[in-house]
């Protein structure tokens, strides 16, 4: 076999799941595959990982599927030949940027193509199952935050998610997934009562994962999304924005379940570093009734009218991919952008993709394996 995995593979007691299967199987267990950030998690968020190593606690030969190229997604397939299935075992976060189901369906067709099993470790959402968020993902707009047309919180485990790309994919790939005991489709993470591991260095809470599936938008703009405090994707700001007109233009909105505080930082890393930002932070009151995904919007709608000389999209390569604007790959398509640089309210943007929204919910129920 080979494992999938990154530091949250573990049990309740915090054993890992490549010393768990190593002290189960022996020399049967292979190799390890990193997704991004690395085996152990500890690589930025874009920054290449080497190759091959070797993992010091196991021994074991380590293959990154996250270097230099599009290319090193994916497993080798002379990586393959030897192995007689791949076990996936990482928690996602419920976003469709969130690379790791990416990582994923890669590994899946990868699979089907050396005709080897898949397993799949499964782990709850822990931003809920319920809810469904955000617009499609359009042809042409694919990328490693993006490479299957999912809702941006789509609400579904990694385990779903898999029997989903099987389906959509047409893999002929045998595929098990190992079910959560006990997980229904409204719990948060708190109350899983399971323990919560970085799965990424910039997600250091559930409450972060609730808040990135819009605050991550700012990615694809020169706004700060906090990365650099201790607060990333709760945190947003740019050194020319003023922080208390901007919480009273995001408190006018009225926006679900969330209130808007005003804040300044300075952030030790990324975007602005070392310079003081004004700006706001994200207090979500209520989780159940709370949209990330609109939140986002309406901190890139609202930051923008304050300084339009000042507030610029991304132009840099973002994952992998050079010739599309990175706030475009995000949304999944350029009918945001071009909507807001149009002038557009929240609520004119949020009714372009209710539809969309619906449609998935509706494409989504044949592969939903939990119920509530």
């Amino acid at each position: 076999m080979g494992l999938v995995s990154n530091p949250t593979a573990v049990t309740t007691s915090l054993v890992h799941a490549a010393d768990l299967l190593q002290a189960a199987l022996g020399p049967r267990l292979a190799l390890l595959f990193g997704p991004e950030h690395g085996v152990r998690g500890d690589r930025q968020y874009m920054s290449a990982v080497k190759s091959e190593s070797r993992d010091p606690r196991t021994g074991l030969r380590v293959v990154s599927l996250y270097g230099e190229t599009a290319d090193s997604l994916r497993p080798p397939p002379a990586l393959l030949e030897g192995l007689d299935a791949l076990v996936f075992d990482i928690q996602d976060v419920g976003s469709r940027y969130y690379t790791y189901q990416a990582t994923m369906l890669l590994c899946m067709e990868a699979a089907a193509r050396a005709g080897i099993g898949f397993v799949v470790l499964d782990r709850p959402n822990p931003i809920g199952g319920l809810r469904v968020e955000g617009p499609k993902l359009r042809p042409g707009f694919e990328s490693f935050c993006g490479l299957h047309d999912l809702a941006v919180r789509h609400g579904l485990t990694v385990g779903e998610l898999s029997l989903l790309f099987r389906a959509e994919r047409g893999l002929s790939l045998e595929l098990m997934v190992v079910e959560c005991q006990g997980w229904r489709r409204g719990m948060g993470f708190r109350e899983t009562g399971l323990p919560w591991v970085l799965p990424s260095p910039n997600m250091p809470t559930p409450e972060t994962a609730l808040v990135y599936p819009g605050m991550c938008l700012l990615e694809g703009t020169n706004l700060s999304e906090g990365r650099g405090t201790t607060r990333p994707f709760e945190l947003m700001g740019a050194p020319w924005l003023d922080g208390d007109r901007l919480a009273r233009d995001l408190g006018r909105e009225m926006l679900p379940g969330v209130a808007f505080r005003p804040a300044s930082f300075v952030p030790t890393f990324d975007k602005h570093a070392g310079v003081r930002c004004r700006g706001v932070e994200l207090l979500v009151r209520d989780p159940g009734r709370f949209r990330p995904f609109r939140t986002g919007l309406a901190c890139v709608v609202h930051a923008r009218r304050q300084a339009k000389s000042r507030f610029a999209w991304r132009t840099e390569p973002y994952e992998f991919v050079a010739d599309v604007r990175a706030f475009d790959l995000l949304c999944g398509s350029d009918r945001e952008r071009r909507a807001i640089e149009a002038g557009a309210t929240v609520g004119e943007l949020s009714r372009e993709f209710e539809e969309e929204e619906r449609a998935f919910g509706r494409r989504r129920r044949p592969y939903l394996v939990y119920r509530d």
